[in-house]
């Protein structure tokens, strides 16, 4: 593993290496599914995004938008949808016991989350998530150029065999994002976006020890603003939902 590792971090120049690894305190995932097809979708979006300006910045959440695939049939195309994020909403909704899934949805935690109209405990239930314990590692190791982001990720879970069942998911995102809607529920709409879920990979299952090292290469290209991009690392449990840690890390040109 050490060999391959070191074989693909050999980029070409120019290229920006950087590390992150996970703390003391447990950082919470929050995930949105939306759609720019959806009109009820926008000011979900426009609430995730202003979270780094309400001080709930990646030390303690990390929020991840998934653009489902499902709204698509009604005149707008997303860009940004994928019908593996649907499926994954889809997994979520079963997990509780539920039979449908609804856009605009937040999780936070795998657990359902949902904005009073006169109150707002966001912050009250993440401090709850911050002060309890992590229960995993991460350590991520990046490498990026103008076309190509390695990332080498190692994962431990210490604890039981329960503990251990835990799957570890890999997502590329990207912020400052921007579209002219043409068709659709938001036709004529200018929508912006971040956090934006552009690949998605996992799960990944732990070994018999509780770790995970994989590495693995995010093709740019043109559709991609290698600036905005980021990677986020997460720890979930596939019964209950919830996230035993969490890491993001990007690399910035200098």
């Amino acid at each position: 593993m050490v060999a391959i590792v070191a074989a693909l971090f050999a980029a070409p120049a120019p290229a920006v290496e950087c590390t992150a690894a996970s703390g003391p305190q447990r950082v919470a995932v929050l995930e949105l599914y939306t759609s720019e097809g959806c009109d009820s979708c926008p000011p979900a979006d426009q609430w995730v995004s202003a979270l780094p300006a309400r001080k709930f910045g990646s030390d303690r959440v990390i929020p991840l938008a998934f653009h489902v695939d499902y709204w698509n049939q009604l005149g707008w195309n997303d860009p940004f949808s994928q019908a593996a994020f649907s499926a994954r909403q889809h997994r979520h909704s079963n997990r509780r016991g539920v039979a449908f899934v609804v856009t605009p949805q937040l999780l936070l935690n795998g657990q359902d989350y949902r904005r009073g109209a006169g109150y707002d405990d966001f912050a009250s239930r993440l401090k709850s998530i911050n002060q309890s314990a992590p229960r995993a590692d991460i350590r991520i190791k990046l490498n990026r150029s103008e076309s190509m982001l390695v990332s080498a990720v190692d994962v431990k879970v210490p604890g039981d065999a329960a503990q251990r069942r835990a799957q570890v998911f890999i997502a590329l995102y990207e912020m400052n994002l921007v579209t002219a809607v043409a068709a659709g529920e938001n036709k004529g709409k200018t929508l912006r976006h971040d956090f934006v879920v552009r690949s998605l990979v996992g799960p990944l299952a732990l070994d018999d020890n509780g770790n995970v090292m994989h590495v693995d290469r995010f093709d740019l290209g043109r559709n991609l603003k290698p600036q905005d991009i980021n990677l986020a690392v997460f720890v979930q449990h596939p019964q209950s939902g919830d996230i035993l840690q969490a890491l993001t890390a990007r690399c910035e040109q200098s």
